[in-house]
């Protein structure tokens, strides 16, 4: 496990705008940031980041948490992975104690598919430059591609052979996990307990995650062979998810963020052959339908999208797959198709690199425009077909909704009106149909999620609550919020002898909470504290029990922040001032109340019992009226705190 003094070093050092702002464009709005969230797809950016209170919380999803949790929600990562992630970013060095062996096994499995990975990749590189099979079948064929050996080391190609069982058996004699070996695609097990290679005679093309470590390959037949599909990839794991991943990103981040533009194409070789051409900010889909994690990745370094495919008619269908994506991104998506039946790779190789990007630069057509020129093309003159044509562009034209865009979408709708032959106040009304048609369909789906969550609420006790109920649900709220002020303010002075802390302690020194989780997080900073430490948000925010990281999220969210002119607005001085004791007050106060409250209608019951013993029945009429007296000084406390 990661030392105690490791994770402080780390949480001391953590930017949740630095690290979160890594995945998600943020723009500031207030105190706050805000961007589109990277949970959920949506159009209005819900998704807020505080930088005082180091947490996050889509307010469209619901999704929240803090760094730590982001890249372990976002990145598939484990807590100790997060955690070694954040070292390296701010070059920390980490120390590690003693894990139980439950731990100890799970860190060692999710750390062994990167560990087999980097083996595997080191044999295949030497098996292609320093075998006899591998320079005379392997990197003959790759240099009569045209690819050179520094390129092929960049990007770190190599070789499987074609035996049966040479990586498995080198594998076994490093004593990698037998049982986890399949999990990363690299072995087969057949007839129940026998290993072999799964890429036998294949050229390897190792992918790398966006810290270069290697998640996964994708192995490619030499040649023009029959045996079995031309690409195989990882399986979905661990570290490997295919729909997340764009081959080549981590090499291309810097170059797309200076050019501000990826360019996208089709396979790994025309990655390689254009890095080797000079044109490096490139990635590759893998073949596969682009995703919104894929376009979310893109995103992150341009707007600007160019999709290079092959000219023909697969490679038209796979350029326009994710289209409708790519616009609700925001995207700006170019294509160019490359003519004469070539590939990317092929076509760069032909013409040289000068002559590629002159081609790039004078080819690029619009996404939309494109689409529209293929379906009125494959129409011709069948009317039906056309009115398909006209439906379908306008539905895409819909999809291009945020008010930033605005503009942009009229211009579509310019456009395409004249390349239909229609009335352009038509294509308008068209396309506002389908806006208010997905804006109906989304409605309705509320509705079915609203009513099915009710329907679940009458499975419940059906009894309406009582007046004790409400109470306790009312209790629920005042305990949260005295922890709220505690890690809020606990930490400040209450006046010359003690903290804020001290002063809530004693307060509530008579007083228990009813939920136990609360009360554990009660407990939790009062021991910290006890301890001669000064606990915080941060303290339980990046700890190791996730109920109270959980906790103490939903107790410091908050969906709005007061207007910097709140004060013109109030004509009185709001913003800025210390309000921490009345707050305080008010809080232990109103939790007070809650607990009188409850216990008045507790020995109520009591008194109503008719079987209950005389002596207990005075003891009880006492108990209420003492009970009585002190909720009434309450009230009174109540109304000076409010007045102040």
């Amino acid at each position: 496990m990661i030392s105690p003094n490791t994770i402080q070093q780390i949480t001391n050092r953590i930017d949740i705008i630095d690290v979160v702002g890594e995945f998600v464009k943020l723009k500031k709005r207030g105190t706050n940031y805000l961007g589109v969230c990277p949970f959920h797809n949506e159009k209005t950016p819900s998704f807020t980041v505080s930088p005082a209170k180091e947490i996050y919380k889509c307010f469209g999803c619901g999704k929240s948490g803090n760094t730590i949790t982001f890249l372990m929600e976002h990145e598939k990562y484990s807590y100790v992975e997060a955690l070694k992630w954040l070292a390296a970013r701010y070059h920390i060095e980490v120390e590690e104690t003693e894990t139980s062996p439950e731990q100890k096994q799970l860190i060692q499995t999710a750390d062994s598919l990167y560990i087999i990975n980097n083996f595997a990749q080191q044999f295949f590189s030497d098996q292609l430059f320093n075998t006899e099979d591998g320079q005379n079948i392997a990197l003959s064929y790759l240099k009569e591609r045209g690819f050179r050996e520094d390129v092929l080391k960049k990007f770190q190609v190599g070789y499987n052979p074609d035996s049966r069982d040479t990586l498995t058996k080198a594998l076994l004699a490093n004593q990698f996990n037998r049982e986890l070996l399949p999990k990363t695609g690299l072995v087969s097990l057949r007839n129940n307990d026998e290993l072999v290679d799964n890429y036998r005679g294949r050229i390897i093309f190792p992918i790398h995650g966006i810290t270069g470590k290697i998640i996964g390959f994708g192995a490619r037949v030499i040649g023009k062979s029959d045996r079995g599909p031309k690409y195989i990839n990882t399986p979905e794991n661990e570290v490997y998810s295919k729909s997340k991943i764009l081959y080549g990103s981590y090499f291309a981040r810097m170059a797309i963020d200076k050019a501000d533009e990826c360019l996208l194409v089709e396979g790994y070789t025309d990655v390689v052959s254009l890095h080797q051409a000079g044109i490096e900010n490139v990635v590759a889909s893998g073949g596969t339908s682009l995703t919104t994690d894929q376009l979310r990745l893109i995103k992150k370094y341009t707007n600007n999208l160019t999709i290079i495919y092959d000219g023909d008619s697969a490679g038209v269908k796979a350029a326009l797959r994710g289209l409708d994506m790519a616009l609700e991104e925001s995207l700006n998506v170019r294509l160019v198709l490359i003519p004469d039946n070539e590939d990317p790779d092929s076509y760069v190789n032909k013409v040289g690199a000068k002559a590629f990007n002159e081609f790039v630069a004078a080819s690029k057509k619009d996404f939309i425009i494109f689409q529209l020129e293929v379906m009125l093309k494959e129409a011709g003159n069948d009317v039906s077909k056309k009115s398909s044509v006209v439906n379908q562009i306008a539905e895409t034209i819909s999809k291009i909704n945020r008010a930033e865009d605005f503009t942009k979408q009229q211009d579509y709708i310019r456009q395409c009106s004249g390349l239909l032959r229609i009335d352009e106040s038509g294509l308008i009304n068209l396309v506002n149909k389908y806006k208010r048609d997905k804006i109906n369909k989304d409605e309705k789906r509320l509705a079915i999620e609203e009513a099915a969550a009710l329907q679940e609420q009458a499975h419940q006790p059906e009894d309406v609550l009582d007046d004790t109920q409400l109470l306790f649900s009312q209790d629920e709220a005042h305990e949260k919020n005295i922890l709220r002020v505690l890690l809020e303010y606990g930490l400040r002075p209450w006046d010359e002898h003690q903290t804020m802390a001290d002063y809530i302690f004693e307060e509530l020194d008579q007083f228990h909470f009813d939920n136990p989780q609360l009360e554990h997080l009660f407990e939790s900073y009062r021991k910290n504290y006890s301890l001669g430490l000064e606990p915080d948000s941060k303290t339980f925010l990046y700890g190791d029990n996730e109920d109270n990281r959980l906790l103490v999220i939903q107790l410091l969210e908050t969906r709005h922040e007061l207007s910097q002119r709140w004060d013109e607005k109030m004509e009185m001085k709001i913003l800025g001032v210390d309000n921490s004791k009345q707050d305080i007050e008010s809080s232990i106060i109103y939790f007070k109340q809650k607990k009188i409250d409850k216990l008045i209608l507790q020995n109520q019951e009591d008194l109503e019992n008719e079987s209950l013993p005389y002596e207990r029945k005075l003891e009880a009429i006492k108990i209420h009226k003492d009970l009585k007296k002190i909720s009434q000084e309450l009230s009174l406390k109540i109304g000076t705190v409010i007045r102040k």
